[in-house]
C-alpha cells in the first residue's frame, strides 16, 4: 500500500511526532510505502511531494513545527495565485486527483483543524480515501476530547503568566495576557486557571469593562495591587464583536486577523480606572517549540491509529481521544461543529469559585 502524509493549517507542536509515528507504524508493521506532500494541500497542486522512510524522520520527536512544512492559504477548491498583486482563485482539486493518481497514493493521512479537515471531507466525495488527525492549539474539534498541540499552548502560556505575576506585584500593575483563540476559549479558560488569573475574557461569555475593574478594585481594596487578565484573542465585549488588526490575504480559513483584544482592554481600564496596565501578546510563540510529553505521546498514538485505520480497511475517518481510548469517527463528523466551552461548564464553574472573574455584566 502507498500512502500520503501532509500537513494543513498553522503549524504546532507535535506535527512531527505524528509524521515519524505514520512512517514508522506503516513502514515497520505494514510494509506500506509513505510519500509526504509539501506546504500542505499546495504541495497536492504544485506536485511537490517526497518519500519518508525511517531515516527522513529520525530525531524528529521532539522538534517543533513540521518537516512537510505548511500552509494555510491553499485549498485546492479555491486555490489562490498572484496575478498583478491580486490573488486569482481557481478550482484545482481536478489537479490533485490527478497528482494522487500519478503517485498511485491508495490513501491521504491529514493532519490539521477544521479547515484542513474539511477540504479532505471535500476530497473524499471525490474519492479518495483520507483519514484525519486532529491538530490544533485552539482544542476546538468536537469530535475529540483532546487534539495535539493544545497542551503545550497553554503550558507556553502559564510560564508567561507565572513570569508576569512578578513584575505585576512588584510594580502594582495591571497585567492583560493576550493568548490565541478564535472562536473558543479553550487556552485562556486553561492557561487561566492554571495560572492564577483573576479575569478570564473569552468569546463564549461576552464581557463589559466595568466588571474586570470591578474585580481589579475588589484586590485593591484587599491590598492586593495587582491583577492578572487573561484575554482569548477573540473575546467579545457585550454588545460588540471581535476586535481585529486586519486582513490575513489569501488565508481561506480565517480570512480576517483577529488581534488587539488586549490593547483594547487596557485602554479601557486605564480610561476607567486610571490603574496602570500593560499588555502582552503571546502569539506565535503559542504554536512553537518543542511539544510536552503530553502531545509528544498523544501525537504519536495519533499517527499510528491513523495506519492502522488505513490497514483495517477503514475509509474517511478521523482518529480521535475518547475519555482514555484512540478511536476514530466519520470525518464528516468531525466538522460538524467547532467545540467552544460552555459557559455553565465544570471548568467555569471550577473558575468561578475560585474568584475569577469573567468581566459578566452581573458582576459589575
Amino acid at each position: 500500500m502507498r500512502i500520503g502524509v501532509l500537513t494543513g493549517g498553522g503549524d504546532c507542536p507535535g506535527l512531527n511526532a505524528v509524521i515519524r509515528a505514520v512512517v514508522k507504524t506503516a513502514v515497520t508493521d505494514y510494509g506500506m510505502e509513505v510519500w509526504g506532500v509539501k506546504d500542505g494541500y499546495r504541495g497536492l497542486v504544485e506536485e511537490e511531494l517526497i518519500p519518508l522512510g525511517i531515516e527522513q524522520v529520525a530525531g524528529i520527536l521532539p522538534k517543533g513545527g513540521t518537516i512537510l512544512g505548511t500552509s494555510n492559504r491553499d485549498s485546492p477548491f479555491r486555490y489562490g495565485i498572484k496575478v498583478n498583486g491580486q490573488y486569482v482563485y481557481s478550482d484545482q482539486s481536478d489537479k490533485v486527483l490527478h497528482v494522487i493518481d500519478q503517485y498511485k497514493l491508495e490513501a491521504l493521512i491529514v493532519i490539521g483543524g477544521d479547515g484542513t479537515l474539511t477540504i479532505g471531507q471535500k476530497l473524499s466525495e471525490k474519492g479518495v480515501n483520507v483519514i484525519g488527525v486532529p491538530k490544533t492549539i485552539d482544542n476546538d474539534l468536537s469530535a475529540t476530547d483532546v487534539t495535539f498541540g493544545f497542551d503545550t499552548a497553554v503550558t507556553t502560556a502559564v510560564e508567561a503568566i507565572d513570569k508576569l505575576h512578578t513584575t505585576a506585584e512588584s510594580h502594582h500593575r495591571v497585567m492583560i495576557v493576550e493568548v490565541m483563540g478564535r472562536d473558543a476559549g479553550w487556552i485562556a479558560l486553561h492557561a487561566g486557571l492554571a495560572g492564577g488569573a483573576d479575569v478570564i475574557l473569552i468569546p463564549e461569555i461576552p464581557f463589559t469593562i466595568e466588571a474586570a475593574c470591578k474585580k481589579i478594585a475588589e484586590r485593591n481594596e484587599r491590598g492586593r495591587h495587582f491583577s492578572i487578565i487573561v484575554a482569548a484573542e477573540g473575546a467579545v465585549p457585550l454588545g460588540g464583536t471581535p476586535v481585529t488588526s486586519g486582513v490575513n490575504e489569501g488565508n481561506i480559513y480565517n480570512p480576517l486577523k483577529l488581534g488587539g483584544i488586549g490593547k483594547f482592554v487596557q485602554e479601557k481600564i486605564v480610561e476607567l480606572s486610571g490603574h496602570e496596565t500593560r499588555v502582552t501578546v503571546l502569539g506565535h510563540l503559542q504554536r512553537g517549540g518543542s511539544p510536552t510529553p503530553f502531545d509528544r505521546i498523544l501525537a504519536t498514538r495519533y499517527g499510528t491509529a491513523a495506519v492502522r485505520a488505513l490497514a483495517r480497511g477503514e475509509k474517511v475517518s478521523m482518529v480521535c481521544l475518547r475519555g482514555q481510548d484512540v478511536t476514530t469517527v466519520p470525518l464528516i463528523e468531525a466538522i460538524k461543529q467547532l467545540k467552544q466551552v460552555p459557559p455553565q461548564g465544570d471548568l467555569v464553574k471550577t473558575a468561578k469559585s475560585m474568584g475569577i472573574s469573567f468581566g459578566e455584566p452581573q458582576e459589575s
